[in-house]
């Protein structure tokens, strides 16, 4: 924490500055945010965050509170020192930094989105209206401010997390965590000991899901999922490893999973390909963490997807930029066509090119599809039947993108 004899005073014409600046910043605009989330989440010791989707939006959602804090702190009483922030999207944040095995080096973000902070601020104070000295020292005080507004959240956060690293570190969710991670690492850990340890038996099948949200914070609503997916499943019984304030990870003993309908709308699910005894065991959560990734990576509004559902296109979006060019060659104007004509290309393409079988599917008329596949091949850039293949995957990957 900043340590300071005495907070400075500032004159009332500087104060006021400030209110002013303050008030023009209540509602940053949308690049502001953003490129305070890319500073966030650059460098290579935050890669582990950047990498978890729930950190992702845990962070985003903690740098937008700490900056209306610091921002709404100083409309009411400028210039003050503003008190740490230990609001509940910072405290959750925290508990899942620990929670994914995270130390107070993650909290770096806090200090790189400071310096984005700061260039925007001093935007704003440039456009005020005041005379040299004024802004001088308008801009000496919130530097320190700024500065210690992040340093004393950072002194909070990181008090927190050491607690909760002592509670983790005690009970039997530690010790099942550890022996999941060690299963997962491949750790030469026996099979007799693991099972023990986790209350689960790692021979026959497994099925892994990883159940989510990426709204605020909800145990119960997450619990309630995993429970769903349990019984939609035909399932007596799940290993349950909390894996932070906003995500469960789960493995099921069966060789198919089952999700409900019409469950919760904003926790999302995401489930891997059955596998048997302990490699299983791991292949299949892994593969419930690539899915997830891609849902995330492409904003996808899709609630519940499966691994062989989603392979192909997680291999095709692992660039972005790359997904770009691909979509925009192989597709061309058809990407900007109307939901009918892309779907009606897309169900000719999975009907094997008949013709009777996507009006059939489609529930229209054969010459609706003739039409409709005549528009395609006029926005295509090369005929469909040059390049099906090619087309096929990239509208897959538009059917999965948000």
């Amino acid at each position: 924490m900043v340590q300071s004899a005495a907070w400075p005073e500032i004159s009332p014409r500087v104060a006021e500055l400030f209110r002013q600046g303050a008030e023009a910043a209540l509602e940053p605009p949308v690049d502001w945010i953003e490129g305070l989330h890319r500073a966030s989440l650059s460098g290579e010791r935050m890669r582990p965050v950047a990498e978890d989707p729930v950190l992702v939006a845990a962070v985003r959602r903690a740098n937008v509170a700490n900056l209306r804090q610091w921002i709404a702190a100083n409309v009411r009483n400028p210039g003050a020192r503003v008190p740490a922030n230990l609001g509940p999207e910072v405290l959750d944040t925290a508990r899942d930094l620990v929670r994914r095995g995270l130390d107070q080096r993650a909290l770096d973000s806090y200090r790189t989105g400071q310096s984005v902070a700061w260039r925007q601020w001093m935007e704003i104070c440039f456009t005020l209206p005041a005379d040299p000295d004024d802004l001088r020292a308008l801009l000496d005080i919130s530097s320190l401010s700024i500065s210690t507004y992040i340093e004393d959240t950072i002194a909070a956060v990181s008090a927190r997390m050491e607690a909760e690293r002592a509670e983790l570190t005690r009970g039997a969710h530690a010790e099942r965590r550890a022996t999941v991670s060690l299963l997962l690492e491949g750790a030469p850990i026996s099979r007799t000991r693991a099972e023990a340890q986790l209350g689960y038996r790692l021979t026959g099948s497994h099925t892994a899901a990883i159940v989510w949200t990426t709204a605020t914070s909800a145990p119960d609503r997450l619990e309630a999922a995993a429970e769903a997916l349990m019984r939609s499943s035909g399932a007596a019984h799940r290993l349950t490893i909390v894996a932070g304030a906003a995500a469960l990870w789960l493995w099921l003993p069966v060789g198919a999973v089952i999700a409900p309908e019409g469950d919760d709308p904003e926790v999302r699910v995401a489930i891997g390909r059955p596998g048997a005894d302990v490699a299983g065991f791991r292949r299949s959560h892994l593969d419930a963490v690539a899915t997830q990734r891609m849902l995330m990576r492409l904003t996808s509004p899709q609630r519940v997807a499966r691994y062989s559902e989603i392979q192909l296109v997680a291999l095709l979006t692992a660039e972005p930029a790359q997904t770009d060019e691909f979509l925009a060659d192989t597709l061309g104007d058809l990407r900007h066509a109307d939901a009918e004509t892309r779907e009606t290309v897309a169900t000719y393409l999975r009907e094997q090119c008949s013709m009777s079988r996507t009006a059939e599917r489609l529930f229209t008329h054969r010459n609706t599809v003739l039409r409709r596949l005549a528009r395609a091949d006029k926005l295509l850039p090369q005929p469909l039947a040059d390049n099906v293949l090619a087309v096929g995957a990239a509208l897959e990957v538009l059917r999965w993108r948000g």
